[in-house]
């Protein structure tokens, strides 16, 4: 799912396209995809796009009259643009997963999503406050101070990966980042928040917004003049997301997951957890006591026995 270095990029992109221009046409293909009524989506055909905005995970649109497009990509919805007019798609596969475009006089803006599953939204409001409505209220990162950030983090006892993640606490971080955020900051994804010391919370303060702001150039200097066709939650320069048993790039142990539901979280044992392991549910459920707790005992099951 893009988070807040991927959505800075495209909405980056998106200003040099857009901003100023008028909405000619716009195009749903996705039946689950509009999620709102009132009013209608071509309501902003033949308005000015007038503003661009971050909101949490979210992409707002702003047009004249104070109406928004408010996309929300989820985990594979990605954004595309082709300069000029738009042309009839040379394959059904592509035509499938074109869930929206919107078309402006110098080029067209389409919504795609992978797989069987329609979990991307748009919205269309009229309204800063209701387009606030929307806002889950997490804060942003470089918008508050370490006192303020630790406040936060401590007003309910969550795991770190829990409450990095949680759009109510803080703005624009996902699976992805807070796997990385973590590592960096050498703290386990498990760690309760009300158990932290002075000097883990500012361990994680500063890697939280150290490691957003890398992605930003990062994804920047990758992006260049070009728009950021290539948003994916997995990269291959990342510490430990999406690197289930490879190496460590600090220790070179081999990172390890859990895994919950659709997502899974990644971390390094050695680096983060005290070289313990910690519990998949799937599994551990199944192994019950003959889970292993450390790298050496899970090393010595894929070990093959020697003969007696």
């Amino acid at each position: 799912m893009p988070e807040l270095p991927d959505i800075t990029v495209y909405l980056e992109a998106l200003e040099k396209r857009i901003l100023g221009r008028v909405l000619e046409r716009v195009e749903i293909q996705g039946l689950l995809l509009l999620r709102t009524a009132v009013p209608p989506v071509t309501a902003v055909e033949g308005k000015k796009v007038v503003a661009l905005r971050r909101l949490g995970k979210r992409i707002c649109i702003g047009f004249e009259s104070d109406i928004w497009l408010v996309l929300h990509l989820m985990i594979a919805g990605r954004l595309h643009w082709r300069d000029g007019k738009p042309k009839a798609a040379s394959k059904k596969s592509a035509r499938s997963r074109t869930l929206a475009s919107f078309q402006v006089s110098n080029g067209i803006l389409s919504l795609t999503e992978a797989g069987t599953q329609r979990r991307a939204s748009l919205h269309v409001v009229a309204g800063e406050d209701v387009l606030n409505a929307l806002d889950p209220g997490g804060k942003e990162v470089f918008a508050i101070s370490e006192k303020q950030f630790a406040e936060i983090l401590q007003s309910a006892n969550h795991t770190l990966k829990r409450a990095l993640t949680d759009p109510r606490l803080f703005s624009g971080i996902g699976n992805a980042y807070s796997d990385e955020i973590l590592f960096a900051a050498r703290l386990s994804p498990l760690a309760l928040t009300q158990k932290l010391n002075p000097t883990q919370t500012h361990q994680l303060y500063e890697a939280t917004r150290e490691q957003l702001q890398t992605w930003v150039t990062r994804l920047r200097a990758e992006t260049g003049s070009a728009f950021p066709e290539g948003v994916t939650a997995f990269r291959p320069e990342m510490a430990v997301h999406g690197r289930y048993q490879q190496p460590c790039p600090r220790c070179r142990t081999k990172i390890q997951r859990i895994r919950y539901a659709s997502n899974e979280t990644n971390y390094c044992p050695h680096c983060q957890t005290g070289d313990k392991l910690l519990a998949d549910r799937s599994l551990s459920r199944l192994l019950r006591s003959d889970w292993p707790r450390t790298i050496e005992e899970l090393e010595s099951l894929k070990s093959p026995k020697k003969p007696a």
